[in-house]
């Protein structure tokens, strides 16, 4: 039993450590790029978009198809980084934590 209660303390801290790492998450920003840098977005540590520049040479009607794929890209870009981040901050927390063999976090 005092093991069971063991995996339960360690399981309640865990909660607490995610949801802080959530808040986390959501107040971070990551810019992601495209066009070598005219354009840019950057998304929170939730994927959510938060700004887009975009350089002002772009700004002509012979380049609106160009303007929009290098959008797409560069929130691509910062949403793969902003997963990649949260991934990084999700084994750091799941580190010390002793899970018996084969049992997995639902995440």
């Amino acid at each position: 039993m005092k093991n069971m209660a063991n995996m339960m303390k360690q399981a309640q801290e865990m909660q607490q450590r995610m949801q802080e790492m959530q808040q986390q998450m959501e107040e971070m920003e990551v810019m992601g790029t495209a066009g070598g840098g005219m354009v840019s977005a950057t998304v929170t540590g939730r994927s959510k978009l938060r700004r887009v520049e975009i350089d002002p040479s772009l700004l002509k009607e012979d380049e609106k198809e160009v303007l929009e794929d290098l959008l797409v890209a560069a929130v691509n870009d910062a949403q793969t980084k902003a997963e990649e981040r949260m991934q990084e901050e999700t084994q750091k927390l799941m580190g010390g934590l002793q899970l018996p063999p084969g049992m997995k976090l639902p995440f």
